[in-house]
């Protein structure tokens, strides 16, 4: 792109601290980033000294510069010598600040006695895991939305522990659906629809289209003749969503062995070579299962296409899912099909499930956040210098990556756990009567290498899903308004698409509600590889993440919303305030598909799952993370948590058995 095009685009705009350090080597010998260098992201102005507020932090987030090159190091047989003793003991030290590792510290606080003392390590600038909030300002207007973890999806289906972990640190789901619910549909109220840009890279013109094909074939020829598409290509869409025109793609068969047959191919290969349409229609729906998937249509299974109500199954006279039986779950994760039968009930906070570690840290530490309900929580500004004091029962340990977790004697039999970890550079150990891995698997066996060869090799079995969740600050949102949407699809662009922020109201939190006020934009890009095994594309899209510098993903930005939105006005060199790219190289847990696995492993829950094998309890090590329920939801993450820390209080229990006689759990 030339100098002019970037210019036109506002990549002269210094709206955000350029990405200078990403794709550069940080020495492990001292040379890494500290939190008071970090403490200048988003600064236009170059490194002034603030307030230690990550959330408020733009540019490169999410696996940001300093959060990785540690254990990148230790992966690539890096070792630290002179390791600094702190003389800290605690009775649990928690491996991972996301939602996993903080229920971990508060199931395991609440549940050991008073006194108890628990320490939380990560490797980032702020906890919360994938449950990142971003605060931005424009004009003394201060607007957030999630860095990641989006929402708690079909909250109904949550379990017992979930539900009342979070009824218990001042979640009321009743109240805060119907809040959510009422914000959600704030869009709608004034009339603003979707749309899908075609762009001339993918289908040869650019051209926004507004509005989606409607029921049967006419409402679907009708939209669709807006399009660029060719004749064929616009017949054959038309044709998957025509109930009639559908035929038994696999008559003969039981609907069992259709079912089978159809887990075992990718709704790109049932569209192509048993629906028999034209090869363009692939771009059309490749985007589809990546918000969820982190895959296009290549490594999506033919029979989650049909449970999730994937076009051109229609003739094919498939028995539906029963309400309740072991294939509940199918094509949805851990919810499936669940959804569809309370209605879809999701709860979204204004910065998504950082909502939820907020609270957790005012529950483990009430004087961080200052307030005692859900809806001051929203607007409470953290105070991070009080989340790891000298003296509190509980403590979160930033910027702290961990490269070794050993047993103090015989894993079976010792009493204690040493646990190492560097912080700016230095090497400091601390050690603990029992600790969590609520890190993801795949570090484990670097972490605890005395782990036997069979579960180490389950750990590694699964590679975590990268994704990026971009917020951009715009001036206003008139361009949407002009249009008349709120959100339009991009397929094969860089960006999936583009929407407008959300626009829930808890307590004081004032979202934007007048196109001339600022506004959040989120766009979603999922790094995908067609034509590579699913484990193989997550890989190369996680290098693809790293090897991105925050340039090339504002140019896109930039170019993406400017083609977009042209047609109401917008201008990317105009309207763009800030931009923060929250990258996850190490995204979404893996979860079994019946294209790449066995299909027992994705279909049902036996227990030789690499996810189960891989979290039993390691002496005074037990292993909590959505990865150990192969799942990408929250509840799995509190789930699991649970689990772990029960595991450790049994030993805790049969420790002070064997020492006292008494087989008591002290209550808190």
């Amino acid at each position: 792109m030339s100098k002019s095009q970037d210019r036109d685009l506002g990549m002269h705009r210094g709206i955000t601290r350029r990405d200078f350090v990403n794709g550069m080597g940080v020495a492990v010998t001292g040379a890494l980033i500290t939190p008071d260098w970090l403490s200048a992201f988003g600064s236009p102005d170059g490194y002034r000294p603030q307030e230690y507020y990550p959330p408020a932090q733009t540019g490169m987030r999410g696996s940001h510069a300093g959060s990785f090159e540690v254990a990148h190091a230790l992966r690539d047989g890096g070792a630290w010598a002179d390791v600094a003793d702190t003389r800290e003991h605690y009775d649990c030290v928690v491996v991972g600040g996301g939602l996993s590792g903080l229920s971990a510290a508060y199931f395991f606080l609440t549940s050991a006695g008073r006194g108890a003392r628990v320490l939380v390590l990560d490797n980032h600038d702020d906890f919360g895991g994938h449950a990142k909030r971003n605060e931005m300002t424009y004009r003394g207007r201060t607007l957030m939305l999630n860095g990641g973890t989006s929402y708690i999806e079909s909250v109904g289906q949550y379990s017992t522990v979930s539900r009342t972990m979070l009824a218990a640190i001042g979640i009321d789901i009743a109240s805060a659906t119907a809040t959510s619910n009422a914000g959600m549909g704030f869009y709608r109220s004034l009339g603003l629809g979707n749309a899908t840009f075609f762009a001339k890279e993918v289908f040869g013109e650019d051209r926004l289209v507004m509005g989606r094909g409607g029921s049967g074939s006419r409402g679907w020829a009708d939209w669709l003749a807006q399009t660029p598409l060719s004749a064929d290509v616009r017949g054959d869409i038309a044709r998957l969503y025509d109930d009639a025109a559908n035929p038994d793609y696999m008559s003969g068969l039981s609907d069992v062995d259709k079912k089978e047959r159809l887990a075992r191919i990718s709704y790109r290969d049932f569209l192509l070579d048993l629906a028999k349409v034209h090869p363009d229609v692939i771009a059309f729906f490749d985007d589809r299962p990546k918000g969820s998937f982190c895959v296009g249509i290549d490594g999506y299974p033919a029979l989650y296409g049909w449970a999730q109500g994937y076009p051109g199954f229609q003739g094919m006279n498939l028995e539906p899912l029963p309400r309740v039986s072991p294939l509940t779950h199918i094509g949805g994760g851990q919810h499936g099909r669940e959804s569809e039968w309370n209605h879809g009930d999701d709860l979204y906070f204004p910065d998504g499930n950082a909502t939820v570690a907020r609270l957790l840290v005012r529950a483990m530490i009430p004087d961080a956040l200052p307030g005692h309900s859900l809806d001051d929580s929203i607007t409470s500004r953290l105070a991070y210098d009080r989340i790891d004091r000298d003296g509190s029962d509980a403590r979160v340990r930033l910027n702290s990556t961990v490269v070794s977790v050993r047993h103090l004697g015989d894993p079976e039999a010792a009493r204690e756990v040493e646990i190492t970890y560097v912080r700016d550079g230095r090497a400091e150990k601390v050690r603990a009567d029992h600790c969590v891995m609520a890190c993801y698997n795949g570090v484990i066996p670097h972490l605890v290498p005395e782990m036997s060869d069979e579960q180490s090799a389950a750990l590694m079995y699964g590679v975590k899903m990268p994704i990026v969740y971009t917020n951009v600050l715009l001036r206003n949102w008139t361009a949407f308004t002009n249009l008349g949407i709120s959100r339009a699809t991009s397929p094969g662009m860089y960006h999936t698409g583009v929407n407008l922020g959300r626009s829930v109201q808890f307590g004081d939190y004032q979202p934007s509600t007048s196109p001339d006020d600022p506004m959040i934009l989120h766009m979603t890009r999922v790094p995908c590889a067609p034509g590579h095994p699913k484990k193989e594309q997550h890989r190369m899209g996680r290098q693809d993440l790293l090897d991105a510098s925050f340039e090339t993903f504002e140019r896109n930005i930039r170019d993406q919303l400017g083609r977009t939105l042209e047609g109401g006005g917008f201008d990317p060199a105009r309207d763009i305030e800030a931009i923060t790219v929250n990258r996850w190289p190490h995204g979404y847990a893996y979860s079994y598909d019946t294209l790449n696995d066995p299909i027992e492993w994705a279909l049902f829950a036996p227990d030789d799952r690499p996810c189960v094998v891989g979290s039993r309890r390691f002496g005074r090590i037990s292993i909590a993370n959505s990865d150990a329920a192969a799942s990408t939801h929250t509840d799995s993450a509190i789930d699991e948590a649970h689990r772990a820390v029960r595991e450790q209080l049994v030993v805790r229990s049969r420790a002070r058995h064997t020492n006292s006689g008494s087989d008591l759990i002290p209550s808190r």
